[in-house]
This record gives structure tokens, C-alpha cells and sequence, in this order.
């Protein structure tokens, strides 16, 4: 049997195993609450430190045998032993992401990709206030908003993300920094064990602010570098010395022990400069280099004729991919999600779920049917973006408003959403992407087909299995600057 049946296989074995109706009862077993609180989360505490525990109801006691032949029968399909489980469900971050599976599971089903209770990961644009003007910018970023929502409104939404069992939380901006309540949000949040990151342009970070990042409990860094040298980083950012302060700020996270990253967007005038931007990210001791996917929505659409040609795409992603696993050097990962299907292709013993994990040695089937279910562009499924004025949308880089939090909760819209609905179903997508071998693993970037079509369900045309499409894209803009410059006639 090869590599693609064992897949199908496993699959298969998942979805009998979980949607079976013996097994969707034991799963909505598991998920209710009862006169000793919720009994997934007695379960978990039964199942990891035994079972002769009488603070626990009978109810709650057979919850536990059923996590353990559930996590034991799961570990057989995905290759994991007892350690490994155990290991796992002591973090609490794993604990937040099974516990929303099995919500998953009791409410939808088993689904491919599946459907989760709530999404793994919030990225919360913070602020619209920005102290650079970036030629990319998807929110425009400058002045704050006269609506964001104020600290006791954050401090409350944040209360009602833990309660729903959010995993991540990442700040964004505008300038995350610029906001005075920033370390106060993200205590909060840590009080909760959520596991918090911050996308800044590091243009703000002293080793005080580094110190107090810290403190706060944020534990992973995200600084925007476009460039290696102050010309090109200053240009794409709008702002001279940002660059030099750019530095300072890396090396502030660095010092103080933070997990940084440096960020690129990568378009025609950047990409070959990412070599270079590697390079320095190693000097600077950062740990992962991610490039971002450009998008053109926002300030970003005045520059769409910047966006990498499907050749490029994939070039770019190669190189990538051939810097993981270098002891001592940075993972370099891509927002891009056909870097799943190039890892697939061109690594053989690699595999990436999404951009945000690449394994140099998972290569099993088991581990790609995991993807399966979990990869691919992430935008509506796995997680979704909060504005500045409580606003939620499938992604940040797709502005699309499917409820505002000041008139709804979170978990309405989240389970009401239309649009959400339709991102979560990967058998609405068109043309090569509904067809793709690696739609479940990859299914193109939603939010550039959103951005080129203002379809959810087009493809994405900067694939290079969709190249048709970006020729049609490029001879349309041909005619159309053509067109535009021809003189009036009388």
C-alpha cells in the first residue's frame, strides 16, 4: 500500500472510529457538566493522576476511563504512545486544543477539514494607532479608532476568549505597543494560561519594554524586517531609522530570553532579498524567520502589481523549506499555505501543518492524515481576527465583518457565521483548488482569493497549479492600463 492509501486509510479509520453513533454519545458524555463541574476537565484531571479520587462523582469517574480509551485508540491512529499523550496533556495549551476538538466532535461531527467549538488561535488587532506608515498595511494603520474598545471592554473579552477555551492569543496592530493597557490585556490573559504573542515593528522596544513584555506573560515576539539594509526596510515601512530601531528592538527580545521572530512580506521588490534577510535574522539570534504572504487589501492594493508571480511563490517557498532543521540556525516557515503541499514534494520526509509547524521527520502517513484534518489556510477554521472596535472577521488580511462583540458573544458568531460556514468547507472551492490532491492540507489562501475574485471560494491565483489563473489576472490589468492611457476620442 502507498503512501496516499495508507492516508486515505487512516482517514477513514478516524471517521468511522469518531462519527459513529456509539462514539458521538460517549463524546457528548464527555462534554456536559455536571454537579462537580465540567466533566471533560474532571476527566482529564482523573485520567492523568488517577483514578481512586472521591472528590468526583461516578459520572465523572467513567468520563476518565472514556478519555483514556479515547486518547489510547487516537494514539494508535496517529503513532503516539502513552508517554507521548501524557506528556502532551500536561501542557495546558494541548489540554485547551483537545478539550475544543472534542467540542468539535459533540457538536459538528467528525468533518475533514474538522470543524472546532472555537478557534485555536485569536489574532486581536489591538489598536489601529501606528507610529510607521507601511506600504502593505492591511487595516491602513495611523491615528486609533474613536471606537476601540476600552480596557475594561478588553479585559472583559478577554475573560470570555479563556472561558471558550481560546488556546492563542497574538496582538496586532496598527502598533500593539502604542496601546498604554497593552501589559495589563496581556496579564490578564496569561492569568489563563493562554499562550500569548505580539506582532510589532520593534520600533518601541527598549530592554525596559522587552522586560515588561516578559513580565506580562507574552512569550513569543513577531518584529517586522523587509529589508537587510536601512534603504530597503525604511522605503517599505515609510519611515527613516526605522530600521536602526527595528535592530535595537530584536535584540532587546533577544536579550531578555523572549522566543522572537522576525517577520518579511514578501513581493517582487523584497523577495530576493530574503536570503539576506535570513542571514541577518541568524546574526541577530532570532529563531524563526516567517514570511508572510502579501495580500493585496488595505494600503496593500495600491501596490498589487508587487505581488510574486506563481514561479516566484514557489521558488521562494523551496528556499525556505531547505533551512529547516539546521541545529543552531532559524526555522524558516511561510503564512503562505501552499507550503504544505511544496514540504510534501520536495522533502518527502518533512511535513508542514500550516505555517505554523514544520517536522523535518514526520513523514508517516498517520501524521499526514493529522493534516488532513487540521492543515491548510487556517482563516475562519482554526482561527479568526478581532478589530479594534470588537468587530470579528474570518482573517486579518480579509475584511470581512461577521458580527461586532458588543452585540454579540463570541461563540454566536463564531457558530452563526455564514461566511464562516462556507471557509470551513473545503468542497465548495473552485477550479484547481476544489480538485487539488492537497486541498485539505493546503486549499489555497483564502483571503487572496477574497482579495482577487471577492470569492471565498475562488482559487488562489498565486499557486503555481492555478498559473492559468494569474495569466488571465495579468493580461486583464494589461488591457486595462492600456485602455487607461489611450486619448479621449471626440
Amino acid at each position: 500500500m502507498n503512501m496516499a492509501d495508507n492516508v486515505t486509510a487512516t482517514v477513514g479509520a478516524v471517521q468511522w472510529w469518531l462519527g459513529n453513533p456509539l462514539s458521538q454519545t460517549m463524546i457528548r458524555f464527555l462534554t456536559r457538566h455536571d454537579s462537580c463541574g465540567y466533566r471533560l476537565d474532571n476527566a482529564f484531571n482523573i485520567y492523568l493522576n488517577g483514578y481512586n479520587n472521591n472528590d468526583y462523582c461516578w459520572k465523572c469517574q467513567l468520563a476518565g476511563k472514556m478519555l483514556e480509551w479515547t486518547c489510547h485508540r487516537g494514539g494508535s491512529l496517529f503513532g503516539l504512545n502513552e508517554n507521548d499523550i501524557r506528556n502532551a496533556l500536561s501542557q495546558p495549551g494541548f489540554r485547551k486544543g483537545l478539550k475544543n476538538v472534542l467540542e468539535g466532535f459533540a457538536q459538528y461531527g467528525v468533518t475533514l477539514p474538522q470543524k472546532l467549538n472555537a478557534p485555536f488561535l485569536v489574532v486581536w488587532d489591538i489598536t489601529h494607532a501606528c507610529n510607521l506608515r507601511c506600504k502593505h498595511c492591511y487595516q491602513n494603520a495611523g491615528k486609533p479608532l474613536s471606537d476601540e474598545l476600552s480596557t475594561e471592554e478588553a479585559l472583559a473579552l478577554v475573560d470570555q476568549l479563556a472561558e471558550i477555551g481560546v488556546v492563542a492569543l497574538s496582538f496586532s496592530g496598527g502598533e500593539p505597543l502604542m496601546r498604554k493597557d497593552i501589559f495589563d490585556i496581556a496579564a490578564r490573559a496569561h492569568d489563563y494560561d493562554i499562550y500569548i504573542s505580539c506582532a510589532t515593528n520593534g520600533t518601541l522596544i527598549t530592554p525596559e519594554v522587552a522586560h515588561r513584555m516578559k513580565e506580562s506573560g507574552i512569550e513569543y515576539v513577531e518584529i517586522s524586517l523587509d529589508g537587510p539594509n536601512p534603504q530597503s526596510h525604511d522605503s517599505f515601512r515609510g519611515v527613516p531609522g526605522a530600521f536602526e530601531r527595528t535592530l535595537s528592538g530584536i535584540r532587546a527580545c533577544v536579550d531578555e530570553g523572549l522566543y522572537t521572530a522576525v517577520a518579511s512580506t514578501a513581493t517582487r521588490d523584497t523577495c530576493h532579498q530574503i536570503p539576506e534577510i535570513y542571514e541577518l535574522s541568524k546574526e541577530l539570534g532570532v529563531r524563526r524567520l516567517m514570511c508572510f504572504n502579501f495580500v493585496p487589501t488595505g494600503r496593500g492594493i495600491q501596490m498589487i502589481d508587487q505581488d510574486l508571480e506563481p514561479e516566484q511563490r514557489e521558488k521562494l517557498l523551496q528556499f525556505l523549506l531547505r533551512r529547516n532543521g539546521i541545529e543552531g540556525e532559524p526555522d524558516a516557515l511561510s503564512t503562505a499555505p501552499q507550503f504544505a503541499r511544496v514540504a510534501i514534494e520536495d522533502c518527502p520526509t518533512g511535513m508542514a501543518l500550516g505555517h505554523f509547524y514544520y517536522g523535518k521527520h514526520f513523514s508517516s502517513s498517520k501524521t499526514k492524515a493529522l493534516a488532513d484534518f487540521i492543515g491548510g489556510c487556517g482563516a475562519g477554521r482554526l482561527y479568526c481576527s478581532i478589530e479594534p472596535n470588537g468587530d470579528v472577521q474570518p482573517c486579518v488580511f480579509m475584511p470581512i465583518r461577521l458580527g461586532n462583540l458588543r452585540e454579540k458573544s463570541f461563540l454566536e458568531i463564531w457558530h452563526e457565521s455564514l461566511v464562516l460556514q462556507q471557509l470551513q468547507d473545503r468542497t465548495s472551492l473552485k477550479d484547481h483548488c476544489g480538485s487539488c490532491e492537497n486541498k485539505f492540507i493546503c486549499g489555497g489562501c483564502r483571503a487572496r482569493a477574497w482579495a482577487y475574485y471577492g470569492d471565498l471560494s475562488a482559487p488562489d491565483p498565486g499557486c503555481i497549479n492555478n498559473k492559468d489563473r494569474w495569466d488571465e489576472l495579468i493580461q486583464q490589468q494589461r488591457e486595462e492600463l492600456t485602455l487607461s492611457s489611450e486619448p479621449e476620442k471626440n
